[in-house]
């Protein structure tokens, strides 16, 4: 009999630790569950547009960024010439485009050419690539060099099998390599030509194999603001391209994205991401700058809506059914951040947390009374899925607000192989490296 207890009491204990195990597995699907992201944006024109231009100061001696407790973040390389993007070569050599944008591409002159020259590096483009290695591991190159030049403002890198991709803002352009290689010898062919000249508001081009290493995905911005000299000179602009390894085969992958400087594929699940800097000049809070996955075939509203179906009043010929099609993104990362890096973390060095989730560079734009953007975000996912916000991973760019100071701004995000996430500061011609204590 007190066998027959013990086994009924026994397995009443079991089965009430499975009802509490079901129950907190419940429970923390209930936490892990994404939460849609609730954004209500205020009418156009609610508060008035204004130019508001940061000051770089550059870095005082021994001051770094700011990242969470339980990293360190460290100088990986200084005195570049504006680094724009990152690129991680399969034996871990790092690739660094550095090119910016020159005063001769600005339609406007006078107080918005001081502006800009205060907040950025103008003149003569550096046009090249530069490489660095690590080779004993300790977080410090101990070889560097110039890896190619003579270019046409480069941004996006790629390798694939033994070539070498690189994105001019008017081709692409192919060269023979080989791992290991430290610098392009041999001629490359353009082989494809991209959309430029004219006003060129957004000129970075950036690449991407997509997850079958078959294709190759171009993200090219517009031409302007919103349209601003009409859509003949848009044509193949506000795109994400794609296109076979030799230049073939091009069709565009999505539409309506006003500048998609930043795109990265998703681990494990193959769908692009892309963080997209949007339209200016209609008021403090609008638009805001996004994070989304992009549908193939998808239009997400550039020029005739912004963050869904909600109308540009600018456009002078109206499209409802343009409208109507657009897309909503993901994810808000705030208006006028200047929102141009992207990065899955596919490290194993960082917290747990982090795993598989976004880093985003803000770098920070001139639209908005009071300075935004200027920082590094983190974007956790979740079965797939972003969260409801955006948060603050690498901070202390801005110096001082009141004065619109600030001592750089961060561009590309990158992951090296040893786990470390690589920043680009364009303003300060600076490499961040940020590790795991």
């Amino acid at each position: 009999m007190k066998n027959k207890l013990l086994y009924i009491g026994l397995v009443a204990l079991a089965a009430s630790a499975c009802t509490q195990k079901k129950a907190d597995q419940d429970k923390r699907a209930e936490v892990s569950t994404p939460v849609k992201q609730e954004v209500k944006l205020p009418a156009p024109y609610e508060t008035k547009s204004v130019s508001n231009y940061c000051k770089v100061i550059g870095w005082p001696a021994g001051k770094t960024p700011v990242a969470p407790a339980g990293f360190t973040v460290s100088l990986f390389a200084d005195s570049l010439k504006n680094p724009r993007n990152i690129y991680i070569a399969p034996n871990g050599d790092i690739l660094v485009s550095e090119a910016n944008t020159e005063a001769k591409g600005f339609k406007k002159i006078g107080a918005k050419i001081i502006g800009v020259a205060a907040s950025q590096n103008l003149g003569k483009s550096a046009n090249r690539i530069s490489i660095f290695r690590d080779t004993n591991g300790d977080g410090k190159p101990d070889m560097q060099g110039v890896f190619l030049s003579n270019l046409n403002q480069p941004y996006g890198m790629l390798i694939m099998g033994d070539a070498f991709y690189v994105a001019n803002t008017d081709g692409l352009w192919k060269y023979p390599y080989k791992t290991g290689d430290t610098k392009i010898t041999q001629p490359g062919k353009m082989i494809l030509s991209l959309p430029a000249g004219g006003y060129n508001n957004h000129w970075t081009r950036n690449l991407h194999a997509n997850a079958a290493g078959n294709k190759i995905y171009i993200s090219v911005g517009s031409g302007t603001n919103v349209a601003d000299q009409g859509m003949e000179v848009e044509k193949r602009r506000a795109d994400i391209l794609e296109i076979n390894p030799d230049g073939s085969g091009e069709r565009i992958y999505a539409s309506g994205l006003r500048n998609p400087a930043g795109i990265d594929v998703q681990p494990g699940t193959g769908v692009v991401y892309s963080v997209v800097n949007e339209r200016d000049e209609l008021g403090d809070e609008l638009v805001p700058d996004y994070m989304t996955s992009v549908k193939e075939g998808g239009f997400y509203g550039w020029p005739w809506a912004y963050f869904g179906q909600h109308e540009d009043p600018r456009l002078k010929v109206k499209r409802p059914d343009m409208v109507k099609k657009t897309i909503t993104p993901d994810l808000s990362l705030g208006p006028h951040t200047a929102s141009l890096g992207i990065a899955f973390y596919t490290g194993d060095k960082f917290p747990a947390k982090y795993k598989n989730g976004t880093f985003i560079g803000q770098h920070g734009s001139w639209n908005r009374s009071k300075l935004s953007g200027y920082k590094v975000g983190f974007v956790p996912f979740t079965n797939n899925k972003p969260g409801n916000a955006m948060e603050d991973f690498l901070t202390g760019f801005v110096a001082d607000a009141a004065k619109n100071e600030v001592y750089g701004r961060p561009v590309g995000v990158t992951v090296a192989k040893d786990g470390a996430l690589l920043v680009a500061d364009d303003a300060s011609n600076r490499i961040w490296r940020v590790s795991a204590k």
